[in-house]
């Protein structure tokens, strides 16, 4: 028999499971409270303005058409356009050009990392970060540098060599924390600095709830250089958390020249984005998307409430947690020297609560760093307040069971 381990490239030895897209598989499990997934909440999806879009696709036998053909490998020409002069009047002057459509922002980090990185170069990434970015970038075979905490500490000269700097700006996965506009300039003098790109996932930035809005990355370095075809930023984008996730319609911005550069990935990997969805997305957005944001925005902000203020009356002394503006996550710590690893998996197994260990957060190398071994990630978009709320206590109970055993 074939042994296929022997045939598989080195880079996957660097690829592993998604805890997320593990944990996934759990949501038919009815008796389970699930505060781990971030997916967003099929209950607010827009139903009836999908279906309407879908109406008048078929009901013109042109449009029908080319909803049923390969689409321009650089997306569908409307929508592209649409997604520019949305940016633009955001603040982020832009052009068709610079604009790519890709299957969702997942794509979109997997094309940047393979445009940029060969094995061995290094990838700079916010500690902790988004799990999907990582497993991302692994596949590239980088070596990973942390962007310190404190941006004090953003130094050139210790941080020069990194090919790109990987953040999520808005309501951070997983911490839901958000920088500030003093961090997003000082980062930008960084990469001037350096020589190095910046990746922003903007997945979460539409989805604030308090607080003031704070320009993005890519509009900021476009205010700095006067034009975005020499910012040093690549910008990332989705539908997937205001309109639905499985249309996948994501899209990357920036100077047109790389732009095309990652046209040419885009051609080898699956030649187009599905016409189809892209055409039904602009409808959608076309005239409900502030309807669906709003509606988003109310759903996930009264969630996010309740579930601070179960924290608040569940947890014992020593559990922290951030209060995000927006977004869908709150970042636990535990007690320093109790392991979320262990406190998720006894969750599971005896209060039936699925959460996400902090660890998964943590790319390879960073097994050492202050929070990776009793920190945890919940999510409030899928679950209602009196379950949440339910959830959280049973994380409670556990949390002063083992602050008991720890004494």
């Amino acid at each position: 028999m074939t042994d296929w381990t022997t045939l598989y490239a080195t880079r996957m030895q660097q690829v592993v499971a998604s805890d997320i897209r593990e944990r996934i598989k759990l949501l038919d499990a009815k008796q389970i409270i699930h505060l781990g997934g971030g997916l967003p909440d099929p209950a607010i999806f827009p139903y009836d303005a999908l279906a309407a879009a879908s109406q008048a696709i078929w009901a013109d036998p042109v449009r029908a058409r080319t909803a049923l053909q390969y689409a321009p490998s650089e997306g569908h020409g409307p929508l592209r356009s649409w997604i520019a002069a949305h940016m633009t009047a955001q603040g982020t002057p832009c052009t068709v050009d610079n604009v790519m459509i890709t299957n969702g922002s997942q794509q979109a980090l997997d094309f940047i990392a393979r445009l940029l990185l060969s094995p061995g170069d290094t990838a700079m990434v916010e500690i902790p970060s988004f799990i999907g970015a990582l497993r991302a970038f692994d596949a590239y075979e980088p070596r990973y540098v942390g962007l310190p905490v404190d941006a004090a500490e953003w130094d050139a000269a210790r941080l020069a060599g990194a090919k790109f700097c990987y953040v999520g700006p808005d309501f951070r996965n997983p911490t839901g924390t958000t920088m500030t506009r003093a961090e997003r300039e000082k980062l930008l003098d960084l990469a001037e600095d350096t020589g190095m790109a910046v990746v922003e996932d903007g997945c979460y930035e539409a989805l604030r709830y308090d607080g003031q809005a704070v320009p993005s990355l890519l509009s900021l370095a476009v205010e700095r250089y006067g034009d975005i075809e020499p910012v040093p930023v690549l910008h990332t984008g989705t539908f997937s958390k205001t309109i639905a996730p499985s249309l996948r319609i994501g899209w990357i911005a920036g100077p047109a020249a790389v732009i095309r550069k990652l046209v040419l990935i885009k051609q080898a990997a699956d030649l187009a984005t599905s016409a189809l969805n892209q055409m039904l997305l602009l409808d959608v957005v076309q005239t409900h998307l502030d309807n669906a944001v709003a509606a988003g925005c109310a759903a996930y902000r009264e969630r996010r409430d309740s579930m601070l203020a179960a924290l608040e009356e569940a947890m014992p002394a020593g559990v922290t947690w951030t209060r995000p503006e927006g977004g869908l996550y709150i970042w636990v710590e535990l007690p320093e020297h109790m392991d979320a690893t262990l406190f998720a998996q006894r969750a599971l197994a005896e209060h039936s609560v699925s959460i996400i260990g902090g660890a998964a957060f943590f790319p390879a190398g960073a097994e050492k760093l202050p929070g990776r071994t009793n920190s945890l990630r919940l999510s409030f978009s899928m679950i209602g307040a009196e379950p949440a709320r339910e959830g959280v206590r049973r994380l409670g109970l556990l949390a002063h069971e083992m602050v008991a055993e720890m004494a």
